[in-house]
């Protein structure tokens, strides 16, 4: 059983990841930050390079991305996290 799913406040902002498929989600939007922030010449960490954020990209959208395709990787990520964000169940807390 599959119990995944967003909590929000009343104003519709995210307050928890609950669930796998949750969590998946955030770690998606983190990668995808990343990304933005390297495309931008940022280097995060000694962990967080490029080719590990593309790495992890390729989990998510099942493509496999060289140097420089920054605008593509996110456009894809863009791609994933929308259709997660519909999928997946909102419970609204404080209402």
């Amino acid at each position: 059983m599959n119990d995944s799913h967003l909590r929000t406040n009343a104003d519709g902002t995210v307050c928890s990841y609950i669930g796998e498929d949750a969590t998946r989600l955030f770690q998606a939007k983190v990668v995808k930050q990343g990304l933005r922030a390297c495309k931008l010449g940022m280097r995060l960490s000694r962990n967080a390079t490029p080719t590990t954020l593309f790495a992890l990209t390729k989990q998510f959208t099942g493509k496999s991305y060289k140097r420089g395709q920054y605008d593509l990787a996110i456009a894809d990520l863009d791609i994933w996290i929308t259709t997660m964000l519909h999928a997946l169940p909102i419970e609204t807390t404080g209402a």
